[in-house]
């Protein structure tokens, strides 16, 4: 059985780390080697805006060593990946270029989507994680830029949203501004308090969260202390917040001589004991598990996904569809009329595969388009396009990047806009992209006027390609003039786009 060696390098707001697998699909992921740098480059990305000369030469020094581990490795691939303390200065590219130049490395900064997401792919090739899921669970991936938090009920991705609660980001926004340890933590836990009422307010009312999972720092050294073992890291959210209690009683360095680290003046334990305490005490779940993993987990994870090296362990586009419908019921537009026009979508997508040339994951992007095609129509009628865009944006929907979702967004817009010529567009999206929301948004035009009364006239839709026509085939017992008057409407924008035309039989049923 071939094994894969596998690099996942991953640039962090305070610290940068190489983590060594090998792939297979017997023995599945495991990790061989793993070695960590402390280069704090949030400091100066949450305080300054960019990243100085000093922070910039010790990044360079210690990815260099990076690659010659991964020489000696022979590894048959890597991924270098930063997150926001990149993502958030001005000066990402150079910096990116200075790296490309002096490592050969080519490192991309991800979206708080992508990063997230593959933080949550960490978690789920765990194999409790679909168990705990199945009661309710609250997914909090906390890090030195914010933090996420994923609610599941049932099994299903209810949302997930990002509070700009990050460690370093708050430390820096609070730490020299307070007189003493005492008001600078008081400070810390008003600021996480005030989130989490807002967020809870809005997203757990209906929802029991049994099982609290945390990603951060810190927590598998705690979880080791809370159950006594080492390896064991289910705890009782009674015993993890006694022992949370009792360390607030200490100096930073004794809660370091507690946890057996390595760096015993590491003030971002305040910040991160706090957080972890007030979601333990505000979601009142009754277990907490920390699965011990870290970005780079996910990133072997996901490439190990990309190139079926693995089997996968969890249904991740079902977190997408998921995430879609709860976000489309939130704006109250989630009814029969999107599950009727988002079979007829895939329905038409499934029946052209050979002419319009996508993929599954274009088919996906379409479904959470049809699904969210209507929900601007919360804040305003006659302006529902550009509300739907808006809200696709501002909506984080976990297993979607950045460009994902600004395909979906565009997608839902031109649905009923006039797509502009590419040179006229004003977004920077790839002409690849482009044609994509082209095909996209002419399906679900076409789609959109089988059912614009939202009233299902249809039974038994059947769709063939037959020559230059796409042939739809309907049965109905009820007047659908209108339906033919726009289905018309939509043809010659079909037409013009796949050179073939859309055309309705009707069968009557009596």
């Amino acid at each position: 059985m071939a094994i894969h060696t596998f690099a996942a390098i991953y640039i962090g707001s305070y610290e940068v780390s190489l983590k060594i697998f090998e792939i297979s699909a017997r023995k599945n992921i495991r990790k061989i080697d793993y070695i960590r740098s402390r280069i704090e480059l949030g400091r100066d990305a949450y305080s300054r805006g960019v990243i100085g000369y000093e922070l910039v030469e010790a990044l360079c020094d210690t990815l260099e060593q990076f690659t010659k581990i991964m020489k000696e490795y022979q590894v048959d691939g890597y991924e270098a990946y930063a997150a926001a303390a990149l993502r958030d200065v001005s000066n990402e590219l150079f910096i990116l270029d200075q790296i490309r130049i002096r490592t050969g490395l080519t490192v991309h900064v991800l979206s708080n989507s992508e990063h997230r997401f593959i933080s949550y792919k960490s978690v789920a090739m765990r194999s409790e994680f679909e168990e705990l899921i199945k009661t309710g669970a609250a997914v909090v991936d906390v890090g030195g830029g914010g933090m996420q938090i994923t609610i599941f009920s049932k099994g299903k991705v209810i949302t997930t949203q990002h509070l700009g609660l990050g460690t370093i980001r708050m430390q820096e926004q609070l730490a020299k501004k307070s007189c003493s340890l005492e008001q600078y933590e008081l400070q810390i836990e008003e600021l996480v308090e005030k989130e989490l009422n807002v967020f809870m307010a809005m997203f757990t009312e209906q929802v029991k969260v049994k099982n609290l999972i945390i990603i951060g720092d810190y927590i598998m050294e705690v979880a080791g202390k809370v159950t006594g073992k080492k390896h064991e890291n289910l705890m009782e959210t009674n015993d993890f917040l006694a022992f949370l209690d009792d360390l607030d009683k200490k100096t930073v360095e004794q809660i370091s001589e507690e946890l057996n680290l390595s760096n015993e003046n590491d003030s971002l334990i305040i910040p991160y004991m706090i957080i972890f305490k007030c979601m333990a005490r505000k979601m009142k779940a009754e277990k907490i598990w920390a699965p011990g993993v870290i970005v780079s987990d996910g990133i072997a994870y996901d490439y190990a996904q990309k190139h079926k090296l693995c089997k996968p362990v969890h249904d991740f586009d079902a977190d997408v569809i998921s995430a879609a419908r709860n976000l489309s019921a939130r704006y109250m537009s989630y009814s029969p009329h999107i599950d009727a026009l988002t079979q007829m979508a895939t329905l038409i997508f499934d029946t052209m595969k050979k002419i319009h040339g996508l993929g599954k994951r274009e088919r996906l992007l379409l479904q959470v388009a049809a699904i969210l095609h209507d929900c601007g129509k919360y804040i305003s009628l006659a302006n529902g396009p550009l509300c739907s865009y808006d809200i696709i944006m501002a909506s984080e929907i976990i297993g979607l990047t950045h460009m994902e979702r600004e395909i979906v967004a565009y997608t839902v817009l031109y649905n009923t806009y006039p797509l502009p010529a590419y040179e006229d567009f004003e977004s920077d999206i790839s002409r690849e992209s482009y044609v994509v929301i082209a095909k996209l948004s002419a399906i679900l035009r076409v789609s959109n006027a089988m059912d614009r009364s939202h009233k299902q006239k249809f039974k038994n839709v059947r769709a063939a390609v037959k020559g230059k026509e796409l042939v739809i085939t309907i049965e109905t017992d009820d007047d659908i003039a209108l339906e033919k008057a726009l289905f018309d409407a939509k043809v010659s924008y079909f037409e013009n786009i796949f050179s073939i035309k859309p055309v309705v039989k009707e069968k009557r049923v009596y």
